[in-house]
């Protein structure tokens, strides 16, 4: 299973619903799941010990045809029994090799779970194309958002269509999940709330290992 998360706006919770739900993958699925980090930060947020400084997904685009398929394995980083992280690198990530990736994860026999990042007008060259093609292949494009007027609007005009929506919300939103599908055209799957409790979690580099349960039940219907 592919599953590429997304958001259209900075700052909308992707990369802790993307490591939050490898976590949870790779205790259900028996090959263990793999998270694919485009956007830089699933390190910190699953607490690991070192920055990964060597190459990774972005060193793989750019070394082109001249890198066999197997060079992601072996960037690949273990996290916790059952889950790897295939780290972001040290790449430009062009876009010329974007279809060879996409078709590649789609055929993992682990879950994969991809942190697309911030997609726009707001992302590094390249990185909309490449999401926009590991989305068109995955089986769940996730767009995490929050109910938030401009991160909707931009969203709508993203060239990445969600086939469901993670919604992070807040006390005193005006937009309603029922607000949130109407403008979106895709189902709310799950509701996240920002709490102390996962803010913590994060903080102190534990999601990987003490997962907040009211976090996993949340998302527990999103992929």
């Amino acid at each position: 299973m592919l599953v590429c998360c997304w958001s259209s706006k900075g700052g909308s919770g992707t990369t802790v619903v993307t490591a939050a739900l490898g976590v949870m993958l790779s205790r259900s699925c028996p090959a263990g799941a793999l998270i694919v980090d485009l956007a830089g930060d699933v390190p910190a947020v699953l607490g690991l010990a070192d920055e990964p400084t060597g190459a990774g997904v972005s060193d793989w685009l750019d070394g082109g045809d001249l890198v066999p398929a197997d060079g992601l394995a072996r960037v690949e980083i273990p996290v916790c029994p059952g889950l790897a992280l295939l780290p972001r690198g040290t790449g430009v990530s062009p876009s010329s090799r974007t279809s060879a990736l996409a078709a590649l994860l789609a055929s993992e026999p682990r879950s994969v779970l991809v942190d697309g990042g911030c997609i726009g007008v707001d992302a590094p060259v390249g990185r909309t194309e490449l999401v926009a093609a590991i989305a068109a292949n995955a089986d769940h494009s996730l767009l995490v958002v929050r109910p938030c007027f401009l991160a909707l609007r931009r969203a709508v005009r993203s060239p990445v269509r969600p086939t469901g929506v993670v919604l992070v919300t807040e006390e005193g939103r005006a937009l309603t999940t029922t607000d949130v599908e109407e403008v979106l055209g895709a189902p709310v799957q799950a509701a996240v709330s920002v709490t102390s409790q996962v803010a913590r979690a994060v903080d102190a580099g534990l999601l990987a290992r003490r997962l907040p349960r009211t976090l996993e039940r949340e998302l527990r219907h999103a992929a």
